[in-house]
């Protein structure tokens, strides 16, 4: 393994992306590192969403959109055609911007993905009842939630359900979690709780958000990239993009100019 492919995890190569005949992605070119938290910003139909769910190719569900370029996650290009979706969303999971859990227990949501990927009986009760401590554990809920696994996961308050939807993922050992606007359907104690689970899972995974507030993108990540129109501006450490940003436009953009 070389150094490079040590340091990096994702890697976008010439990276194109229609919608019908709408070019939402124009030659994208980036690399996201190991173990930080990176930060999607950019006016709002600037590409941000888009490039996020290329990572795991969500995308393609939709038969309209159709997609040039590479992107390499641990050392794979994701469009190759031997690539299973199934085992890239493993590797790669996703948090939405409103919580979605399933209608099912606690405890079932954070087995959820597990039993899909694993015939059934491939773990002892007791490796799952561990599985889904450890999981809880991970994401500040074991405390709180320990008596209640039985209760239905749709019954949880807002930020409890969003922890809940990353610790679903964490079963299934991704490299990677996507999210996309985390906190959006949050209040501010639910935002503050959201940023502080993501800073302790940093370094354990990668984390890539897309974010329109410019202050939690300030306080929660180690780097940002900057979208405009399709377009990737502007890749840098997060405190050098916003004290002394390369581009003008990536200026223009923090200062509230416009976006």
């Amino acid at each position: 393994m070389t150094t490079e492919s040590m340091q990096y995890c994702i890697h976008t190569r010439n990276l194109n992306l229609w919608y019908g005949e709408f070019q939402a992605l124009k030659n994208v070119n980036t690399d996201v590192k190991n173990g930080l938290i990176t930060s999607l910003i950019g006016p709002s139909g600037c590409g941000k969403t888009t490039l996020l769910r290329c990572f795991n190719r969500i995308n393609e569900r939709f038969t309209y959109v159709r997609t040039e370029g590479k992107i390499v996650i641990l050392g794979k290009n994701i469009y190759d055609p031997d690539v299973s979706l199934i085992e890239l969303r493993k590797s790669v999971g996703m948090v939405f911007q409103r919580p979605n859990p399933v209608p099912i227990s606690v405890y079932e949501n954070i087995l959820f993905g597990l039993r899909i990927h694993h015939p059934f009986g491939s773990f002892k009760k007791s490796e799952l009842d561990d599985i889904v401590e450890k999981s809880l554990m991970e994401v500040g809920l074991w405390k709180d939630l320990k008596d209640r696994l039985k209760a239905k996961a749709t019954s949880l308050q807002l930020e409890q359900q969003q922890k809940l939807c990353i610790a679903r993922l964490l079963p299934l050992k991704p490299d990677v979690i996507l999210m996309d606007e985390p906190c959006s359907a949050l209040d501010i104690e639910g935002t503050r709780a959201i940023e502080e689970l993501m800073y302790q899972l940093r370094g354990r995974y990668t984390i890539v958000i897309v974010t329109h507030n410019m202050a939690q993108a300030r306080r929660i990540s180690d780097e940002c990239i900057f979208m405009l129109l399709g377009e990737m501006i502007e890749h840098a450490r997060t405190e050098e993009l916003f004290l002394n940003p390369r581009n003008p436009r990536t200026g223009e953009y923090i200062e509230g100019r416009y976006g």
